[in-house]
């Protein structure tokens, strides 16, 4: 994939430093340089503390105030710091408004667009189909499992068609069986839209078995310590849990991350 497809984003030696009311200062990030490949998911892993969601705010925009360059790059234009692609973003947890119903929350991103009724209600329609939740259009937040609740995130994120998909710990809060089925729901979802996703996950089962690359963060200042080619064929099942190859790449990331504690 790396080789095949150009890069939808690049960094290029970002840094972050926060600063206290007292003036002191502590470093984040720093010299964040990394392509971002369309189509690709991308895992980001590093100790606690190392600037992982830090970063992601960062290339959603949500955060301004960092040094370096962040690039959008396509085919037919320059690189430019003006030029970001649109993002969705989806937290670890559901930030759902409790008032609206599903298809209601799902709408949120196309308000104040400019496609008709019909358009937004066939994009909806085809969203909650995609996360198994057109049975469920509408009920209201506290209805939901908390499964439920993150799809319906994903959802409300892919409204709005975005090119790249930005997911911090989006499974962390979920138990061990629900985060299996939202992992091969993700799986599907990408399959079926062609987005390319960043998800920040504690969880080095989780980026081995999502991500085309696996990029290992430090300890703060977080930089890159190392990028990984994910060496497991797709499509991704149950049965590449159970391999080998699976518990050998899942081997060579702690391995990464015990020493990128240090």
């Amino acid at each position: 994939m790396n080789s095949t497809h150009p890069p939808l984003l690049t960094l290029k030696d970002v840094g972050k430093e926060y600063k206290s009311r007292d003036m002191t200062s502590t470093e984040a990030l720093r010299n964040i340089s990394l392509n971002i490949v369309a189509g690709e998911i991308l895992a980001i892993i590093g100790p606690s503390g190392s600037g992982k969601s830090t970063l992601l705010r960062i290339i959603a925009g949500l955060d301004k105030e960092f040094t370096g360059e962040i690039n959008r790059v396509t085919a037919s234009e320059k690189p430019s710091k003006k030029s970001l692609p649109s993002t969705g973003f989806v937290f670890q947890s559901p930030t759902l408004l409790p008032w609206r119903t599903v298809r209601k929350n799902t709408e949120l991103g196309l308000e104040g667009s400019n496609l008709t009724r019909s358009e937004i209600d066939r994009r909806v329609d085809d969203l909650l189909a995609l996360t198994g939740l057109a049975d469920f259009s509408t009920a209201y937040p506290h209805q939901l499992s908390g499964g439920m609740q993150q799809r319906l995130s994903i959802a409300r994120a892919l409204a709005y068609d975005p090119p790249l998909l930005l997911m911090d710990e989006p499974f962390g809060a979920l138990d061990y069986i629900t985060r299996e089925q939202l992992q091969d729901d993700l799986l599907r979802i990408w399959q079926n839209t062609g987005k390319t996703i960043v998800v920040v996950t504690h969880a080095v089962d989780e980026a081995a078995y999502l991500a085309d690359r696996v990029c290992v963060l430090t300890s703060r200042p977080g930089k890159i310590r190392a990028i990984h080619d994910v060496p497991l064929p797709r499509p991704r099942t149950l049965d590449t849990k159970s391999s080998i190859e699976f518990a050998k790449f899942q081997g060579v990331l702690r391995e990464e991350l015990k020493d990128a504690g240090n």
